[in-house]
């Protein structure tokens, strides 16, 4: 049955929810306070429900992820005119009911075993956005290059060797994808990273990727993912000691040596943090696979967009790894134009309350004496904001030179604000001081955007509402430029090897998972 067809029937009145034998017979029994007992087409719903339900699915799991998943309402929220998102919208928690067991062993937040900025309302992440700042210090634009590109490089090296020419791509990707994430996170690669380990990652993706519980390969892999989440956070934790003790060579090539370093006394930023960032990484990095795909789709040979090959081919022929004076060089440009046009993250969740109460009186819920609970999330839409005509002349021509004409986040300062009409900035403009070593600050602009200034020199993103795959003002992605500069040596790469690629002839391609909500036919392979 499909989930819109059952909730016709009776999510109105909020009894989707009887998916165990108890609740059913609770749900199909006259209900307590003289309410007669519930018409015949809701209990006939509730049976139909209940049969959709594998006989071999964990009761636990129902209770925490079917339930939650079909008492779940989504709304999509404005399109934003300022690259901005109200701090009555919030992060606190603002994940979907079912995915916390994927994280947490007790199926609900259980912040006292670490948690993620990403989950985090502005007010719990200490003063000026501190917890985002701490994040933020792994990743400044300063750092990739002597410590983080070399190790891209090798991964797309491999990834790309000759012998994998004419194959489908992203299943090949996804078996190397975990080398490059772990040792990027804490300095671990190949053997040296546990089956476990790896049995883990691919489970949380492809719980992702698939979504709906019902599915027995969703039911499979999320169970998978629990058994091995001990195992995970004690091999993480080890590895953040060896981290910390320098057993490790190169612990400062690890954005878990960052951390370390810019977590001060702790308390916006525990150990435990640092372990919890490191397995919820899953979720931010899974992007990387989508937005791949997208890349290699677009300059596909004989299935691609004629314009992306042509901006491709105009930007390379330059002189690209030079911004000279601006901003952007030419290839950061062209990637940020890739990533406007795929937008791998459609939007920004932030959790919302049910009303048991309104102006026509109590709930359903309430008056029925039902205790199920429903849980709300508003999306703030990335594509449908970056493809605005009111931000954009012509939002659906590719064109990197967009972003030659709309703030950064440099440049948002008070003046800017009251230009556009604010009294005064949203934003207290104040920096952080990192504590690793380097000549580094982590500021933001009047919106809230946090970013890097090295050696006095401010590394700025597009502080615009019509850039929006990265998110908005101080919830905005902190992995956005790391993520930028791994998909530009992808790119160089590409062009220096004359790497082309091409839709396979498959009549049957395989189906993989490579990110939220996404599952592809992987049907593009490469040669030279």
């Amino acid at each position: 049955m499909k989930r819109r067809t059952f909730l016709t029937g009776a999510a109105a009145l909020g009894l989707t929810a009887g998916t165990s034998a108890a609740r059913a017979v609770a749900a199909e029994s006259p209900p307590s306070g003289g309410i007669t007992a519930l018409p015949d087409e809701i209990a006939t719903a509730l049976a139909r429900f209940r049969a959709t339900i594998p006989v071999n699915f964990d009761r636990a799991y129902v209770e925490n992820v079917v339930v939650p998943y079909f008492l779940s309402s989504f709304y999509e929220g404005e399109r934003p005119k300022l690259p901005l998102i109200d701090l009555i919208l919030s992060k606190e928690n603002a994940l979907p009911q079912d995915l916390w067991g994927l994280i947490y062993s007790e199926w609900q937040p259980t912040p006292e075993e670490g948690s993620t900025v990403f989950l985090q309302g502005l007010e719990n992440r200490g003063e000026n956005n501190l917890r985002k700042r701490i994040y933020f210090s792994a990743m400044t634009t300063d750092l990739y290059k002597p410590m983080y590109s070399e190790k891209v490089s090798a991964f797309f090296d491999e990834l790309m060797d000759p012998k994998f020419a004419d194959i489908p791509f992203m299943r090949h990707y996804l078996d190397y994808y975990f080398d490059l994430y772990w040792d990027l996170h804490v300095g671990v690669k190949g053997n040296a990273i546990p089956a476990e380990v790896r049995e883990i990652g691919e489970a949380f993706n492809t719980v992702l990727a698939y979504r709906n519980p019902l599915q027995p390969i969703v039911y499979e892999n999320y169970m998978a993912v629990r058994k091995r989440l001990d195992f995970l956070r004690t091999w993480i934790d080890e590895r953040v000691e060896d981290i910390a003790n320098g057993r490790i060579a190169n612990p400062e090539k690890t954005l878990a040596w960052y951390w370390l370093k810019n977590a001060g006394d702790g308390t916006h930023f525990s150990k435990k943090d640092i372990i919890f960032e490191c397995f919820h990484n899953f979720v931010a990095l899974s992007q990387w696979g989508n937005s791949l795909y997208g890349i290699m789709s677009r300059l596909s040979e004989n299935d691609g967009d004629k314009a992306v090959r042509s901006s491709f081919q105009k930007t390379m022929s330059g002189d690209f790894d030079h911004a000279n004076g601006a901003p952007y060089t030419p290839l950061e440009l062209f990637v940020m134009e890739l990533f406007r046009t795929i937008s791998p993250n459609s939007g920004s969740i932030s959790a919302i309350h049910d009303a048991r109460d309104s102006a026509y009186g109590e709930s359903p819920h309430r008056s029925l004496g039902l205790s199920f609970e429903r849980h709300s999330y508003l999306i703030t839409p990335h594509t449908a904001t970056s493809f605005s005509r009111e931000l954009w002349k012509e939002p659906d021509t590719f064109d990197p030179d967009r972003y030659r004409e709309v703030p950064t986040s440099a440049d948002i300062d008070e003046e800017k604000c009251r230009q556009v009409g604010l009294a005064r900035c949203p934003f207290d403009m104040t920096s952080f001081e990192v504590k690793d070593g380097r000549k580094v600050s982590i500021t933001n602009s009047g919106f809230g955007t946090v970013f890097g200034v090295a050696d006095g020199q401010p590394s700025p993103v597009c502080d615009f509402a019509g850039f929006a795959p990265f998110g908005f003002s101080y919830r905005r992605c902190p992995g956005e430029q790391l993520t930028i500069r791994v998909f530009e040596d992808f790119l160089r790469k590409v062009w220096k090897e004359k790497i082309i690629f091409r839709k396979l002839p498959l009549t049957q391609p395989g189906r993989v998972p490579i990110g939220p909500t996404a599952v592809i036919d992987d049907n593009i392979g490469f040669s030279r």
